[in-house]
């Protein structure tokens, strides 16, 4: 068994490419952004089944050194994997846009606006719901909240009508946004919503957003699949975060117009 000091120690680029890459019962803020800084997310066990199939499917990789403990805690590791996917979907914010369609319905008809954290732990909620399997735990989401305080959380929301319709969070490290989950209420309005954030990301210096898990959804956004090397690369030579991103309330509309207008 092969187990880390802390998330510093592990090599992501030597682990599996499909699969977790270590357990860590550790989801307190100083524990998430340390992994998120190493090039991994969490996926917390929903429920003692949950927990319980980590260990079977997972115990021998982990014994055999496959797959790292991390941490000294004596909290149960298999509560909480930990994954980093190679390649890794992104989305340089160079690239992002909306589809023409949705382009048009904004600068025609959709009196949408959107905010840098005006409502964080709503989105928090949104996106959590009643989705299965509930990854979004109480306790995690207590350490995203405490990260936002600190400014290292951030969500952007999309409005109408003074209501919430989609939203988008994660964690900023350095010049890579790591999307852990978004929300729509009205169709197009989570699309809107990582929009707005590679442009208020950008002006902040800010290179690429992390979708984390590949899907038909991520690639409709725009994602490209990097390599992981690159992907920890990005984080590593940019290790701390440099610009604010603006917070105001702005129309959505202008993200239906040239990226150099807006």
């Amino acid at each position: 068994m092969s187990r880390c000091p802390g998330w510093e120690a592990l090599d992501v680029l030597e682990a599996a490419p499909d699969g977790p890459v270590a357990f860590c019962a550790d989801l307190s803020p100083a524990g998430l952004l340390a992994a998120y800084r190493a090039g991994v997310y969490p996926f917390p066990a929903s429920d003692e089944y949950t927990r319980a199939l980590n260990e079977v499917v997972f115990a021998d990789q982990v014994q055999e050194g496959g797959i790292r403990l991390v941490g000294e805690e004596p909290a149960d590791p298999f509560a909480v994997s930990w994954w980093s996917p190679d390649p890794r979907p992104v989305l340089p914010v160079s690239a992002a846009h909306l589809s023409r369609s949705l382009a048009r319905r904004l600068r025609n008809r959709l009196l949408w606006s959107t905010s840098l954290d005006r409502g964080f732990e709503r989105v928090l909620r949104e996106c959590r719901g009643d989705r299965a399997p509930l990854w979004l735990t109480e306790e995690l989401i207590a350490s995203l909240i405490r990260l936002h305080e600190l400014g290292h959380a951030h969500s952007v929301e999309v409005w109408e009508d003074g209501d919430l319709i989609g939203g988008v969070f994660g964690l900023r490290v350095g010049s890579v946004f790591s999307m852990d989950s978004m929300f729509f209420r009205r169709p197009g309005a989570s699309k809107v919503a990582v929009s707005d954030l590679a442009a208020r990301f950008a002006q902040a210096g800010g290179e690429l957003l992390d979708a984390q898990r590949d899907s038909p959804h991520v690639r409709d956004l725009g994602c490209i699949l990097l390599p992981r090397e690159q992907y920890v690369g990005y984080l590593r030579r940019t290790a701390r975060d440099t610009l604010p991103m603006p917070t105001g309330t702005l129309p959505a509309r202008r993200l239906a117009q040239p990226a150099a207008s807006r």
